[in-house]
């Protein structure tokens, strides 16, 4: 749990006897395990307490899932990106986000939009077109914005 092995502790016994002695030793073990027991009383204290507000559910929470070490951002940014889309989606296409999107033909004539609505889409709708990509034209200075920097 610290993280300290079998010859790290021998070794800090060693380290503790020399520093204070053989006559003060004792005592400064009693204050130790004085502090272990305190320091376990308050952490059960605190747990119970986090129990009694919380609720029986606090036992139900997988915390290895929460760990923060376990995270990776590449995931989290892609998880975050793939639910704003779904999310700009649904209100694009009126849907739910869980039901696929319709399907739509880019060649339909403009006539045939115009009097008849496609059967796998609601009139009213329909995304905005997309404007068509503006190039500039050659030797032409692109757009500065002085505020943006």
């Amino acid at each position: 749990m610290v993280g300290i092995n079998g010859y790290e502790f021998i070794l800090l016994a060693i380290i503790a006897v020399v520093i204070l002695g053989p006559e003060r030793l004792p005592e400064y073990a009693s204050q130790l395990a004085r502090l272990v027991r305190e320091v376990r009383r308050m952490a059960s204290g605190a747990r119970e307490q986090l129990r009694e507000e919380v609720g029986p559910e606090i036992d139900e929470v997988d915390w290895r899932k929460l760990d923060p070490r376990q995270y990776d951002p590449r995931r989290i940014i892609k998880e975050a990106l793939v639910d704003d889309f779904d999310d700009a989606a649904k209100a694009a296409s009126g849907r739910p986000a869980t039901a696929p999107a319709p399907r739509v033909q880019a060649a339909q004539s403009s006539t045939a939009s115009s009097t008849a609505p496609s059967p796998g889409a609601a009139p009213a709708s329909r995304p905005p077109a997309v404007k068509p990509l503006e190039r500039l034209a050659a030797g032409q200075p692109a757009p500065f914005d002085v505020e943006a920097t």
